[in-house]
């Protein structure tokens, strides 16, 4: 596995680069926006392609890289079911794999820090975002923190895991790069709580002051989804009220932009045809699937996905292709289901 452990000392944070190796898929995890041409250059560097940005939490200390990354790479954008951000690509949740090209990721929803804490695992280390650091761990005191439930996560979820697993965390402010969960266990002052109540005493008497980006960062790091609607005289979208009658037309192709995963989780819109959306730049191509449908079989395309992110960067990529006849779900299946529309379920 090729890994990069990249820092911005304006922040303290540490941004992860994952991929299985030179020349294959990547993925970053808490990436800063203000870092984010460093990020592209070392993948070129490294070449690799950037497939997905997820971060473990909505920040509240930095801008998050996601939509700039999303908007510059066209890689998917990811965080956790419990994230209230406006749009993201996919979510997941407690015990999902996330997964690119040799490199899968475990999903732990850890609370505490903020109600929206996720943590991901790998067999041998374990990226904790801000719900623990290198001997300290996240407050509890802003964006529905909550000192008990950070307890929880610290004991039930990450002290279970072996003790020579490594953490990598979210911000170190002494110089710090990595740990083991056995030396946390050891000599973090913050673990030695031996109850939830002993532990929001503990951390109610920190008094610290707010992030100083506190007030821009949030509310910036709440509105990253892409444009999804269509502007002026442009007709790229379809909202799932018309969408029902629409994909009944014989001239068009609906094609389900999201992985096998998601579908057997959510279903899928009947007669969709699936072409993930990392495969979608062959399927663009001449003798692709959609350039095929589009151009020999002279056929509207519909791109779905999960929540309309994936679909409206598929409208940009099939523009760059040539391809004009083509439009997508606002809101993907989410609004599609809210819709009434029909919905099957997938082996």
């Amino acid at each position: 596995m090729l890994f990069r452990q990249l820092f911005d000392n304006v922040s303290s944070t540490y941004t992860y680069l994952l991929a299985g190796g030179k020349g294959g898929e990547a993925l970053i995890i808490d990436p800063v926006f203000e870092r984010v041409d460093r990020y592209i250059a070392l993948a070129a560097e490294l070449d690799l392609r950037l497939v997905m940005a997820l971060d473990t939490h909505v920040h509240a200390d930095h801008i998050t890289g996601l939509a700039a990354l999303r908007d510059r790479t066209k890689c998917i954008t990811a965080m956790g079911k419990m994230a209230k951000v406006d749009v993201v690509s996919f979510r997941f949740d407690d015990g999902d794999a996330i997964e690119i090209d040799g490199v899968r990721l475990g999903a732990l929803y850890t609370p505490g820090h903020t109600d929206d804490s996720y943590c991901f695992t790998l067999p041998d280390r374990v990226f904790t975002g801000d719900t623990l650091l290198i001997r300290g761990t996240g407050r509890t005191d802003f964006q529905n923190g909550d000192a008990r439930a950070a307890f929880r996560s610290l004991s039930e979820k990450l002290l279970a895991l072996p003790d020579a697993t490594l953490v990598y965390p979210g911000h170190d402010y002494k110089g710090d790069t990595v740990s083991t969960i056995g030396e946390e266990r050891a000599f973090n002052p913050r673990l030695k709580a031996k109850s939830a109540e002993e532990y929001a005493t503990q951390m109610a008497s920190l008094n610290l002051p707010n992030p100083k980006m506190m007030d821009v960062a949030v509310p910036a790091n709440l509105k990253i989804g892409a444009r999804q609607r269509a502007e002026g005289g442009e007709t790229w979208s379809i909202e799932a009220a018309d969408a029902r009658a629409e994909i009944e037309k014989p001239d068009l192709v609906l094609i389900d932009l999201r992985d096998d995963n998601e579908r057997r989780r959510a279903g899928a819109i009947p007669n969709a045809v699936q072409v993930p959306y990392r495969d979608l730049v062959h399927a663009l191509h001449p003798g692709g699937l959609v350039h095929y449908e589009a151009i020999k079989g002279r056929k509207r395309i519909m791109f779905y996905c999960a929540f309309g992110e994936r679909s409206a960067l598929a409208i940009k990529s099939a523009h760059e292709s040539g391809l004009f006849n083509v439009c997508h779900l606002v809101g993907g299946i989410d609004a599609w289901r809210l819709a009434g529309g029909a919905v099957e379920s997938v082996a």
